[in-house]
């Protein structure tokens, strides 16, 4: 997301709870807004830091539904820039077949 001046919004992931979920409200809420977001230091203070493979499926999801590019999403990484374009209507299908079905990642998913 951009400030008032136009710069890109850094998050710091590590914030909060410092899980996937600052991850997926950045998500959505750039999805909505159509403001690009750089994300750093995610899951930072955890066991195994960085991207899991969930969390790339939601990052994946958005970036097609959205026409996003994105800039760092590989497994471990802590960094992420996405810049979404414009929704894109139609039937995806994602393989989610790795994911813990929970509430969060379903709702990211569907809405």
């Amino acid at each position: 997301m951009m400030d008032k001046r136009g710069a890109l919004v850094t998050i710091n992931g590590a914030m909060g709870e410092g899980g996937g979920q600052i991850l997926r409200t950045s998500l959505a809420l750039s999805l909505c807004s159509g403001k690009p977001f750089r994300i750093v230091n995610l899951r930072s203070r955890r066991k195994k830091p960085g991207f899991r493979h969930q969390h790339l499926v939601c990052v994946n999801a958005a970036a097609k539904i959205g026409g996003a590019r994105i800039e760092g999403a590989t497994l471990g990484s802590q960094e992420l820039i996405f810049t979404p374009t414009t929704i894109r209507p139609g039937h995806y299908h994602f393989d989610i077949w790795q994911i813990t079905l929970s509430p969060s990642n379903l709702d990211h998913l569907l809405s």
